[in-house]
């Protein structure tokens, strides 16, 4: 018995195990999911064919998400962009593999897994932009530098709050939670290669971040002053 998938520029038959639709995360799953999950945990040929077809959705994804984003890594040919394309798939199809039992059906299995690719394609285009350049540690331009537009109150007021971010920076945090506070929120550097480039990951770069921000905070505001957007926002993953 089989079922028919459409998706994004083909058509992909999914082996079904039997007609009873599985149940994931407490709610009954679409047909088209319940061929691909019945599928993946089958065994020899069925399965086998499931994850090559799995394989062949995840690289498309992934060859979307690295044509999107070329113009960071313009210099770049097509041959190893093409290799970069793969490398996520595999490396999604391994993570959707893992995860299996994550899946809680809130969306089509395709679009669950979908995600994966378009995440390891976008995680590998930055490092591949980044894998020659140098990853700032210390601030080279305060972001916090006040408009000179600004009234000279207004310039003043920046320039304290900018010399109590300084000196907070120097004198609250480790030497830990202060490169990875001056290479992410000042200096722009994207996590997952900064998580690289430290050997550790990103979870932990978050709360290290978070840390010191807390600290910053905790820092300006025993100073009575306010701390800018740049320092408490999220820093870009």
């Amino acid at each position: 018995m089989s079922s028919w998938t459409q998706m994004p520029g083909t058509v992909c038959e999914v082996p079904l195990v039997d007609p009873e639709s599985p149940v994931a995360g407490g709610r009954a799953l679409d047909a088209e999911s319940s061929a691909w999950l019945r599928s993946l945990d089958a065994d020899g040929p069925v399965r086998d064919e499931a994850v090559a077809r799995l394989h062949a959705l995840l690289l498309r994804a992934a060859h979307f998400e690295v044509v999107r984003r070329r113009t960071a890594v313009a210099y770049v040919r097509g041959e190893e962009l093409e290799d970069l394309a793969m490398q996520a798939a595999d490396d999604a199809l391994v993570a959707v593999l893992a995860k299996r039992d994550q899946f809680r059906g809130e969306s089509r299995f395709t679009t669950w897994a979908y995600k994966f690719a378009l995440l390891e394609a976008s995680v590998k285009v930055r490092r591949r932009a980044w894998q020659h350049r140098e990853v700032p540690l210390e601030p080279e331009a305060w972001a916090l530098v006040p408009d000179s537009a600004l009234a000279p109150e207004a310039a003043a007021e920046g320039n304290e709050l900018i010399a109590a971010v300084q000196d907070a920076i120097a004198t609250q945090l480790t030497p830990h939670q202060r490169t990875v506070l001056v290479a992410l929120a000042i200096n722009g550097v994207p996590i997952d290669v900064l998580s690289e480039r430290l050997g550790t990951t990103r979870g932990a770069l978050y709360k290290t971040l978070h840390d010191a921000r807390r600290k910053l905070r905790a820092a300006l505001a025993a100073d009575g002053l306010p701390i800018r957007p740049q320092l408490s926002s999220e820093a870009s993953s």
